[in-house]
């Protein structure tokens, strides 16, 4: 921190900003609250348009009523509902091209007079399109003309001037929240169905990615034949780097395996012996995957049984895969 910004500190310290804070989030939740007694046959058949759309919800808005409808457009479509935003003084220059005969639009605007809005609601009128509006005014063009008004209209806005949108965005975010869960519940849309619209995200992972998806393959999987020697095989888990190998008989069946676990172990107990037969000092069978398990699943079973990695296994028997929690931080399921 150099010395101007050390000034600077000290001197807005003196003010104490808290005050004002707890009173704009107060004044947030209790205009949220107040859209409870709102939630009624309105509301109910937004969801019933919006449910029987066939094509997307078109969310239109201008300014902060646009900045909120790209994000409640975000979230109806990440579970379940798609949907798309579109910027009202762009749709009137060609971007309206974009709505069909078989959407459903949402018009979000606080003063419901909104002129790129309000121009645009003949056009809407003549797709024959449902028109769903969130207003701040249930007497305004918009709420008059929609199909049907859902009222987010505010005492005051959580602002000392009165002027910054604030308690209204937060009403209008909360009854796109209320749309969008409201639909995701009504379609059954699952936690797999939310990890497909997320697929990069950590819950994404957990729920799509699969052992076959990380697991290390052909030359890269550490194997032994049971006739190896303790010296081949420690050879083998140094050369391959997964502090494992697999051991197998003679028809290239897996029969067990040996880690630097049970080196450590073995060496506890008994002096070192190169030329030692690794059946001899393996682990028979042990814990060993599939490749249609979630990894996920695969960690959960390692963290439980404080293993740091597994070998994955055909149907028949055959050593296909292997890896390690290195593996699996690297996938991102960490």
């Amino acid at each position: 921190m150099n010395a101007d910004s050390s000034v600077s500190l000290k001197t807005s310290l003196s003010y104490d900003f808290t005050p004002m804070a707890k009173w704009v989030i107060q004044m947030e939740g209790q205009s949220i609250l107040a859209l409870l007694p709102r939630i009624h046959q309105a509301f109910q058949s937004a969801c019933e348009f919006c449910f029987n759309c066939s094509a997307r919800i078109i969310v239109l808005g201008m300014g902060k009523s646009g900045h909120i409808g790209r994000k409640i457009a975000a979230t109806l479509s990440s579970t379940g509902s798609p949907a798309l935003f579109i910027h009202a003084a762009e749709a009137l220059h060609g971007d309206f091209g974009m709505i069909t005969r078989s959407d459903v639009v949402l018009a979000i605007s606080n003063s419901g007079e909104t002129k790129e809005i309000i121009q645009l609601i003949p056009l809407i009128k003549r797709l024959g399109v449902p028109l769903i509006s969130l207003t701040g005014n249930p007497q305004s063009t918009l709420a008059i003309q929609a199909t049907i008004n859902l009222d987010i209209s505010v005492e005051e806005e959580a602002c000392s001037l009165g002027l910054a949108p604030t308690a209204s965005t937060a009403t209008t975010l909360a009854m796109g929240d209320a749309l969008a869960i409201a639909l995701l519940t009504a379609k059954g849309f699952s936690k797999e169905d939310f990890a497909f619209s997320h697929p990069g995200g950590s819950l994404g992972k957990k729920l799509l990615l699969k052992v076959e998806n990380i697991m290390l393959t052909d030359h890269r999987i550490p194997i032994v034949s049971h006739l190896a020697t303790f010296k081949e095989a420690l050879l083998e888990i140094t050369q391959k780097s997964l502090g494992m190998t697999a051991i197998v008989d003679q028809d290239k069946n897996y029969i067990g395996l040996f880690t630097d676990g049970d080196l450590r172990r073995m060496l506890d107990k008994q002096p070192f012996c190169p030329d030692a037969p690794i059946s001899s000092i393996m682990t028979k069978g042990g814990i060993t995957a599939e490749p249609h398990w979630l990894a996920q699943e695969a960690l959960n079973i390692m963290e439980l049984k404080k293993i740091n990695g597994l070998f994955v296994l055909s149907p028949d028997k055959k050593v296909i895969g292997a890896f390690n929690i290195h593996d699996l931080l690297r996938s991102g399921i960490l």
